[in-house]
């Protein structure tokens, strides 16, 4: 039987709480700050895994309120090929590191950190792309 060498599914979840985004420095390598997420596991949905992976990295219970893009740039990730479904998602409350993040913080498009791991800074300009387009009522 052939062997498959297969892109690895992960989900992306940008939590937008009152003041901000939340986004998670990253305890393990590639170092740099992160929108929270990470892999989907065997059996689950991309909704249960966004909302599982934002809870265990901010300690925060999310909403699932849109899908904002699929990410599979092959070079996205260091680690190997991944695909990421990425959701934005609401929350209240205060973001609290755990699991991979060694900090979870709140920032706004004009505070953004510059070391930003991965493909996030792009998702996260797009986001920010959408929400304007959103708000001037464009499509």
């Amino acid at each position: 039987m052939a062997q498959y060498h297969n892109p690895v599914p992960t989900v992306d979840i940008i939590i937008e709480v009152e003041k901000g985004i939340v986004l998670i420095k990253r305890r393990n390598p590639p170092p740099g700050w992160a929108i929270p997420g990470g892999f989907v596991d065997y059996g689950e949905t991309v909704e249960n895994a966004a909302v599982r992976e934002a809870k265990e990295e901010t300690s925060l219970d999310v909403e699932l309120t849109r899908l904002l893009g699929v990410y599979s740039d092959p070079d996205r990730d260091p680690r190997g090929h991944t695909i990421s479904t990425v959701f934005v998602a609401r929350s209240s409350g205060t973001p609290a590191a755990g699991d991979d993040a060694a900090e979870a913080t709140v920032f706004t498009e004009s505070t953004l950190p510059r070391d930003i791991a991965f493909d996030h800074r792009q998702i996260l300009e797009d986001y920010f792309k959408s929400r304007l387009t959103a708000k001037d009522g464009k499509k």
